[in-house]
């Protein structure tokens, strides 16, 4: 997720999540504001705010409208007290977005935020002390690069005579080449990726920047690595299968039937077409990672950073990377991806 500030610019928390509150704007004003927030911010900063009015309640502070003082209170004791699932200590980047999520949830409610200057005082200190007693929160999480080396690793693991290989073989190479966001990836339909005699040409809806960009995917030299050949097998197995339309990433059971039904306590769940949700995407990855004996953290944007790593190894320019992956012009996450690569490669230290 982009920095808070950058967050606070351009997202909205619903209304929906502030109680106790006469919402300024209309149902259709407020519906327009949550269409233009990317989903997973949306979710954070939903929770965010609740987990903060329950401490609120709590300790006897009042959420909407807050004070400087609360926010302080808040951060303090977030600093002291583990997550409830985990048992490890909040990250400050998790901090940074809570405070985030209080800031906004008072401008959708047309508020005042309350200041944060304290807040984050607290928070430096607080990062100071992680630093010292060397905690792993200290350090930003990061998803390991699925470069050419790992993907390859991880496409052995795959059994590709089955429609399940079939799928996630296509989905690990298509999200490379693409640069696609699994939320993104998981979004294509059969018609979005049409078959060229240069290759691919993918049209993906980038959430981030809003907009739909047509990405180029050249047939590869090694077969076995090819996303226009691996999409192309994928293809021909669904058409088989009677899928000649609709989602071109689908849930598949160990029998290879499309879209089985699924239910929890006798109620149909999941999406009624098959279309595999971002989680599902990202579990692929996770699973062939760990399959493939890969070390680190690896998550749906192993693939995303993967690309922009290894793009950026082979001297492809800054500006077309970025536009070939839906990153904005200047995009600082792109601008961290870049800066891991060449710690190495281009390294001031080197020659001296």
């Amino acid at each position: 997720m982009s920095q808070s500030s950058e967050i606070e610019a351009r997202s909205y928390t619903p209304l929906s999540a502030v109680s106790n509150v006469t919402p300024p704007l209309s149902g259709a004003a407020r519906d327009a504001l949550a269409a233009g927030t990317a989903d997973s911010t949306r979710r954070a900063y939903t929770g965010d705010w609740r987990t903060f009015t329950d401490w609120c309640a709590a300790n006897n502070r009042t959420a909407l409208p807050s004070t400087p003082e609360t926010v302080v209170e808040y951060v303090a004791a977030l600093t002291t007290t583990p997550r409830p699932r985990t048992g490890r200590p909040y990250s400050p980047s998790s901090i940074e977005r809570a405070v985030a999520a209080i800031r906004t949830a008072h401008s959708a409610a047309n508020l005042n935020p309350p200041s944060t200057k304290g807040a984050r005082i607290v928070l430096r200190g607080y990062r100071d002390r992680l630093a010292r007693s060397k905690d792993p929160a200290a350090k930003a999480r990061k998803a390991q690069p699925a470069v050419p080396s790992a993907l390859r690793a991880m496409l052995a693991t795959l059994d590709r005579d089955t429609l399940i290989g079939k799928r996630d073989a296509a989905l690990l190479l298509l999200g490379y080449a693409t640069a696609a966001r699994v939320s993104e990836l998981v979004a294509l339909d059969l018609a979005d990726a049409v078959e060229t005699e240069h290759g691919v040409e993918a049209s993906v809806y980038r959430k981030k920047i809003k907009a739909f960009t047509d990405s180029a995917v050249p047939y590869g030299s090694n077969p076995a690595t090819c996303p226009v050949r691996a999409l192309r097998a994928l293809r021909e197995a669904m058409t088989e299968a009677g899928r000649t339309e609709g989602p071109l990433f689908v849930r598949v059971d160990r029998h290879g039937r499309i879209a089985p039904p699924m239910y929890r306590h006798g109620q149909p769940i999941g999406d009624q077409s098959g279309r595999l949700t971002a989680q599902a995407a990202a579990q692929v990855v996770e699973r062939t990672a760990a399959a493939a004996g890969l070390e680190g953290q690896w998550s749906g944007h192993s693939l995303r950073r993967g690309f922009a790593t290894a793009a950026r190894k082979a001297g492809h320019d800054l500006v077309r990377i970025g536009r070939h992956g839906g990153w904005a012009d200047g995009s600082r996450a792109l601008l961290g991806y870049l800066e891991d690569s060449d710690r190495w490669e281009d390294n001031p230290v080197a020659g001296l």
